[in-house]
């Protein structure tokens, strides 16, 4: 099977499950016993008012009859109105979720620069000081609270210290650039907004390196084990035997291989930081999707909460899809069946 069929194939697949997550999702909100009607008018709106809007809504349908709604309108590309905003599920999403994808890919970044190398280090030093020192940074990372190190770092480092900026994604005094992508840092760049730039990326550093730690220790751990299992295979004696240099055994040959399972990790790693980090998002006032979609489930705000599910429904069957593929590059003799 080649690699355009093989695409396809797992994209059609894609659309099974994403209709699956859509079905379950549905009936887990509407069974639940919450009225988002009555939690956005209060406990002390008229009987009729709060009918006349249920109704406005669409909530006094049959349950059949409202998931036939919505699926008729998910075709057409409208995810509804979140009624806690007031405003198309779509346009929520498209505000809130590239300043997720902001941090992730920067906590991403953080966390590969770290993490591979740590793990390179370890595997070759194995059982020697920089090994144990790797493995406890690793294991720090993994044992300690997101929540709990990004308050330390804001109370030490922006608090104490004065030198990371607080909570926020540009300072107060700050003009932000024109919305193209919302990112802002690319947004910056693409107006010529130099001092937003740098301002953004200053913003990034805690928020990114919070997240990006906790990330680099899987990457870490998994990367030594990896690499010390690739160490000890016979392609590996023998590219020693022909004479080759251990940094050309190590990097041309073991690394290459040892990136697979990694690979897997770090895709993983992405798509659960593009669904969104609740807890950061909320100590650094990050506007992201973690945000908007805990305050969607919250009010009992169905569609939103909803069209939060798909999108990371979608985010994770791509980053599956992307790790695959990515599979047959590190590793020529990997084969789609």
């Amino acid at each position: 099977m080649d690699l355009k069929t093989y695409i396809l194939r797992r994209l059609a697949l894609m659309l099974f499950v994403l209709f699956g997550i859509i079905v379950i999702t549905f009936i887990v909100s509407h069974v639940i016993p919450a009225d988002p009607i009555g939690a956005i008018l209060g406990p002390q709106a008229p009987p009729e008012l709060v009918e006349k809007v249920r109704k406005e809504w669409g909530f006094d349908k049959p349950l059949p009859e409202q998931f036939v709604d919505y699926i008729v309108n998910l075709l057409q590309g409208n995810l509804g109105k979140s009624i806690r905003t007031n405003k198309p599920v779509a346009e929520d999403l498209m505000k809130f979720f590239p300043a997720t994808i902001e941090l992730a890919t920067a906590a991403m970044i953080v966390a590969i620069v770290i993490g591979i190398p740590l793990g390179i280090i370890s595997a070759v030093k194995k059982d020697k000081w920089p090994d144990h020192i790797s493995r406890i940074f690793a294991l720090m990372g993994v044992s300690m609270p997101v929540f709990w190190l990004g308050l330390i770092l804001l109370f030490v480092l922006y608090y104490q210290l004065g030198i990371f900026p607080g909570p926020g994604r540009l300072d107060p005094g700050i003009e932000a650039p024109p919305r193209i992508t919302g990112i802002l840092t690319l947004d910056s760049l693409i107006t010529g907004n130099f001092e937003a730039f740098a301002n953004a990326v200053w913003h990034l550093m805690l928020p990114s390196f919070v997240l990006g730690y906790y990330a680099s220790a899987s990457i870490t751990r998994i990367t030594r084990t990896s690499l010390l299992e690739v160490m000890t295979q016979d392609f590996i004696r023998t590219a020693r035997a022909k004479g080759l240099s251990e940094r050309v055994v190590l990097f041309r040959h073991a690394l290459r291989n040892a990136l697979i399972p990694t690979t897997t990790v770090i895709g993983m790693a992405y798509g659960s930081l593009l669904e969104g980090a609740i807890l950061t998002e909320t100590i650094f006032a990050w506007p992201g999707l973690g945000r908007y979609s805990t305050g969607a489930f919250l009010s009992v705000d169905f569609l939103a909460v909803m069209g939060s599910t798909l999108l990371i429904a979608v985010i994770y069957s791509v980053a599956n899809l992307v790790v695959d593929i990515l599979y047959a590059f590190l590793d020529p003799r990997i084969r789609y069946a």
